[in-house]
């Protein structure tokens, strides 16, 4: 199972997005995500978080607020494990990404973006609540959500996953 972080950076009620647009034979292509990858041997999730901010966008992200666990799992390739968190405390000088176009979008019309259809079932639960989650995603081959089950909506029980 692939291990990944994503982490939304929020600034005065703007989210910081990517509009992956740049990067070769994405899956993620002409998708808006947040920031993210893949854990490296030896890193805590907390680190590849702020890892792969830093290298995707130049800030580094402080403090950052755990918020929950998604499984994506498909039904053609290796599942993923993606935690998740939000952060509204980082410092430096954003530069552009070589995987996508950044941009802080208002909270308001983040859901009205080109997303993962799974990607807004966390989200809607990130922006309307602040209860951590552990979601399970089921992809057809086409890329399609097949089902969204929430496994936990605990707080802290989501950590221990």
């Amino acid at each position: 199972m692939r291990i990944t972080t994503q982490i939304y950076l929020i600034d005065h009620g703007k989210w910081l997005m990517m509009y992956r647009n740049r990067k070769k034979n994405d899956v993620n292509e002409g998708k808006w995500i947040g920031i993210g990858g893949k854990l490296e041997p030896g890193e805590t999730e907390e680190e590849c978080a702020v890892r792969e901010t830093f290298e995707e966008t130049g800030l580094t992200a402080e403090c950052l607020d755990f918020r929950g666990i998604v499984y994506f799992i498909y039904e053609d390739h290796e599942p993923e494990k993606i935690y998740v968190y939000t952060c509204s405390r980082f410092h430096g000088e954003m530069h552009e990404s070589s995987e996508g176009t950044l941009a802080w979008i208002d909270r308001e019309d983040i859901t009205g973006l080109d997303l993962w259809e799974g990607d807004k079932v966390f989200l809607k639960i990130m922006m309307e609540t602040s209860e951590k989650f552990v979601l399970e995603l089921h992809y057809d081959p086409e890329g399609r959500l097949k089902s969204a089950v929430r496994l936990e909506s605990q707080n802290e029980s989501a950590k221990n996953q």
